[in-house]
């Protein structure tokens, strides 16, 4: 077995290999070209973040068995490319965790105390001890969005220094917040009463920009923010305009939406403290992230279970036949109940109807947590370790099986109850590979889940299916489907949509002022 090392990694992990019997190339700072001429030759392949493995190289790998990402963020691997070959991909979730939990602190003392430009101007002999009166940390308000690995262990840090932390996670409970000695807020809540204020979530399309001009305008004046997540997160344009009118009093910025970055216009700002995304810069991180991903490797070419495959959950290979049509249904169930619902999980309930219900489904259920956790958690949850994060963040999660038949040969109803409401969503195969949603809180439709979609809560009554897709078309979105369910005429209904293109926050707005319409849900799937 050869293994293509492409982006450098600790020494330790190198040896690791070698040791299990693998013959290993450390061939870096390579281009696609090249590595596509020579990719065929090796059965795994490690990267960090410099390496982008593309469609292009994975269809050259005709021995590849798996791929991994000595980090957590898998953005530089086609993942869907991977898993239609068969290849497995892994990460290392946990091995950063501690560094960029200390850097976080480490950079908001650095500018509440003002200590890279006091050394700077100190090491030009100038003593400029009044013009650096800092502030402290204790009694502040700590503003944390996302409470994953990394935001909770701001936070436990955080309240060491006795501040007091507000976050807002949709997926942490009250009760597992409190054990945290956390305030749960929403998004806005958390914004505008933070006096310091970080950011702990992955870069998706949801989070782009998710802190900008508007967000800034709802802060405190003189708030101090931390970016230690992402670049792309926060506009980087609207930051440096707040920065220079006062409105926020200082920042300390570690990534950056272009990076490498050297001459972005924070830079020329004194209340900014930069480092050049050095979160998981650290000698036990770089040691850690080794370790893990080797030990993966070593496990998939000796035929064994992987713990963080990010693609491809473990099935018996006598039950994937019958499984694996699921797998796409239940991924669905999860991303789609999640984008419905908008308070804090507290309970999950997946149900099998049918023959389904003889098999061992666990991987089904975490395949279904996988979904219902990723669009906030992203590259941090996978199909192995969705039960555990799902259990740290006190959802409770039970499955129940019954080979009494539906309507349905197979069906699978999924449940989540948050803190206001419960959502409830049904669904099925149509033939062996046709997803449908079937039924959504009692309501009987026939949608596919699938694009971009629109969930309309309404009463049922006219004048309001011609003006929702009216309103659609004057945006210029295109309608591909659209299902209708009801229960009795003149009371509640549901409408789906499918639709060809993104729905902006404008068109929803509009979409809720109509009368009869009781909600508006953007989904992306």
């Amino acid at each position: 077995m050869r293994v293509l090392i492409s982006d450098p990694i600790a020494d330790k992990g190198v040896a690791m290999l070698e040791e299990a019997g693998f013959h290993v190339d450390v061939r870096t700072k390579k281009s696609e070209e090249e590595i596509c001429g020579f990719i065929d030759e090796y059965h795994a392949m490690i990267v960090r973040s410099q390496t982008k493995v593309t469609r292009n190289i994975i269809e050259k790998a005709r021995n590849l068995k798996i791929i991994g990402r000595a980090g957590v963020g898998i953005d530089n691997i086609d993942v869907d490319a991977a898993t239609e070959k068969g290849i497995v991909v892994v990460n290392a979730p946990e091995g950063n965790t501690i560094a960029a939990t200390e850097h976080t602190l480490a950079m908001m003392l650095a500018f509440a105390r003002n200590i890279p430009k006091a050394n700077e101007l100190l090491k030009q002999g100038l003593w400029e001890r009044k013009k650096f009166t800092g502030v402290e940390l204790r009694n502040k308000v700590l503003g944390i969005i996302g409470l994953g690995k990394i935001g909770s262990g701001v936070a436990s840090r955080a309240r060491a220094f006795e501040m007091n932390v507000l976050a807002y996670d949709p997926y942490i409970s009250e009760e597992r917040a409190k054990q945290m000695g956390v305030e749960l807020s929403d998004f806005n809540g958390v914004i505008e009463n933070a006096d310091f204020l970080t950011i702990h979530l992955p870069l998706t399309e949801e989070t782009y920009h998710l802190i900008g001009g508007e967000q800034i305008k709802k802060m405190k004046p003189g708030v101090k923010i931390v970016n230690v997540a992402r670049g792309g997160i926060i506009d980087e344009q609207a930051l440096y305009e707040a920065l220079k009118e006062g409105k926020i009093a200082g920042a300390a910025v570690d990534v950056f939406e272009n990076e490498p970055e050297t001459k972005s216009p924070l830079f020329d700002l004194e209340n900014v403290v930069v480092t050049p995304h050095l979160g998981a810069s650290t000698e036990e991180a770089q040691l850690n992230v080794a370790i893990d991903v080797v030990e993966e490797i070593i496990q998939a070419l000796k035929g064994e279970l992987v713990k963080n495959a990010v693609n491809i959950p473990s099935i018996k290979p006598e039950l994937q036949h019958i499984l694996n049509p699921y797998r796409e249904l239940v991924e669905k169930l999860g991303k789609l109940i999640s984008q419905l619902v908008d308070s804090h999980i507290k309970k999950v309930e997946i149900k099998y109807n049918g023959d389904i219900a003889q098999y061992n489904v666990t991987s089904l259920t975490n395949t279904f947590l996988k979904g219902l956790l990723r669009p906030i958690l992203k590259d941090a949850v996978n199909y192995v370790n969705a039960p555990l994060i799902a259990q740290s963040r006190g959802i409770s999660v039970s499955e129940n099986k019954s080979v009494e038949l539906d309507d349905y040969a197979n069906l699978i109803t999924v449940s989540v109850e948050t803190e206001k409401c419960t959502k409830t969503i049904s669904g099925s195969l149509f033939g062996k590979h046709d997803a449908r949603i079937v039924r959504i809180d009692g309501f009987t439709v026939d949608a596919v889940p699938q694009g971009h979609m629109l969930v309309v809560p309404h009463i049922d009554k006219p004048k309001i299916i011609g003006p929702v897709g009216h309103l659609i078309g004057q945006h210029d979105i295109n309608i591909a489907g659209m299902q209708v369910g009801r229960k009795n005429i003149g009371g509640r209904a549901v409408m789906f949509l499918n639709v060809d293109s993104e729905v902006p926050v404008k068109t929803i707005k509009e979409l809720a002022k109509i009368d009869g319409v009781l909600d508006v849900k953007y989904v992306r799937l």
